[in-house]
């Protein structure tokens, strides 16, 4: 199975399309049993997901791989090694684990900063250590890797990659990441559940890209498929990408996805690519 279940929503109410907020521990339970019994054995939380951890330890997670994130090392740590350890402890006590899977920096920027070296061999440290199994980052842009892989080992690479954001292919690191040994994770595959939104729900914010937009549900249409498998085709044509984390706000909506996946992958083409900041990146979206 190449589906990792992320779990933000669980947490923290996520998405520019959730209606519902926050999941409810009955309903996250509900979640990881159909997860579980159709193959998915991978979460993917982070300490900045709110209450997630703490969900996911009190619901249980024996026989799940685990991977977390570290936040940004404050400015006012003096011992970064101390400060990664305390992190790492807490989100296995919340956890109730004793170790974890994949380790990850949600700021790997950092690992260029003055701490940056600290920082790495912190991780580093728990890897020898047996409490993580792999380290590696999250990046928001390809670019963060021509900086940081020449001078770093990672062996997890978390990065968006969609129908519109293609930057990991395109830039050539997908190949080489792949190359090089590196497992692949890839996540915002619905870019936030926008390419899951009917046509007439984008907000408004989204008009200057209605060209886009249209040939989007043009494509679906001539190819008879649904946004969910339009969005899953391009990443399972990708045999370099080790597991698409998707976030699912019901055990239904998982269930869609799975079914989904069972459809043969078309691959859409290249003009729906974007390198657009202001609409691949969600940070930069104003759509209140």
């Amino acid at each position: 199975m190449k589906i990792a279940l992320g779990t933000v929503q669980f947490g923290l109410p996520y998405g520019i399309t959730n209606r519902s907020g926050q999941v409810q521990h009955a309903e996250v339970k509900a979640i990881l049993d159909l997860a579980s019994a159709s193959g998915i054995d991978m979460l993917d939380t982070a300490i900045a997901y709110g209450e997630s951890e703490h969900c996911l330890g009190q619901i249980g997670i024996d026989g799940w791989r685990i991977v977390t994130k570290l936040p940004a090392v404050p400015d006012a740590i003096h011992d970064v090694a101390d400060w990664v350890e305390a992190q790492v402890a807490g989100s296995l006590s919340r956890l109730k684990a004793d170790r974890l899977y994949g380790l990850l920096l949600h700021c790997p920027d950092q690992l260029i900063g003055p701490n940056g070296d600290a920082l790495y061999r912190a991780l580093a440290s728990l890897k020898k250590r047996d409490k993580v199994e792999k380290i590696g980052i999250s990046v928001y842009d390809p670019e963060q890797l021509d900086l940081l892989w020449p001078k770093f080992r990672f062996d997890l690479v978390q990065a968006p990659f969609n129908i519109i954001d293609r930057r990991l292919a395109a830039s050539g690191w997908l190949a080489r990441l792949h190359d090089d040994g590196a497992e692949v994770h890839i996540r915002s595959i619905f870019l936030q559940g926008l390419l899951l939104a009917q046509k007439t729900k984008w907000p408004a914010y989204f008009d200057r890209w209605k060209s886009l937009r249209g040939q989007w549900f043009n494509w679906l249409k001539e190819n008879t498929l649904s946004s969910l498998q339009g969005c899953l085709g391009l990443a399972l044509s990708k045999p370099e990408i080790d597991l698409i984390v998707v976030g699912v706000e019901s055990a239904k909506q998982l269930q869609e996805i799975l079914a989904a996946t069972r459809a043969a992958p078309v691959v859409p083409p290249e003009t729906l690519a974007s390198e657009d900041l202001d609409l691949i990146n969600p940070a930069r979206w104003n759509t209140a």
